[in-house]
């Protein structure tokens, strides 16, 4: 039996996408994520926050899209797996766990306060094709204009 190894975040990029092409012309995005969880202080009954941040990696056209539409401060929602890596420096071997991006959606800036989105998978972005039927380009409304009975 093989294991899973999904993650899923929303949260807002703490800096703007670094972006290069490595030497075999793959093109990877880095980048901070901060998802912050609110709650009760049992307590006392105050609201507080913790904040959790995430170090991001995209590959290929999903770096791409990255480059051209994601800021500090955008908020998205991003699936992708967890990846642990080693490296030695100065003798020192050291590590650090991210999550490998394999689909995202952009839910708008803090800047224009918009709220709509479009998404974006590894496989459709090779195509240069958004996912689930969006728009390609980010910010425009969705072709889905059906409601339902969701809170959200």
């Amino acid at each position: 039996m093989s294991g899973v190894n999904k993650v899923i975040l929303v949260g807002r990029l703490g800096k703007d996408p670094e972006v290069r092409t490595l030497e075999n012309g793959a093109t990877v995005a880095n980048f901070t994520m901060a998802t912050t969880e609110v709650y009760r202080d049992k307590t006392t009954g105050e609201r507080r926050e913790s904040t959790e941040w995430h170090n991001i990696v995209l590959w290929r056209a999903l770096a791409d899209i990255a480059s051209k539409y994601l800021h500090k401060g955008d908020q998205c929602y991003i699936e992708g797996k967890l990846r642990t890596r080693s490296w030695e420096k100065e003798g020192v071997t050291r590590y650090t766990t991210e999550i490998v991006g394999e689909s995202l959606t952009l839910l708008g800036s803090k800047r224009d306060g918009s709220g709509t989105s479009s998404n974006y998978s590894g496989s459709s972005a090779e195509r240069g094709a958004p996912s689930g039927g969006a728009s390609a380009q980010p910010n425009a409304p969705s072709a889905d204009t059906g409601s339902d009975d969701l809170p959200f």
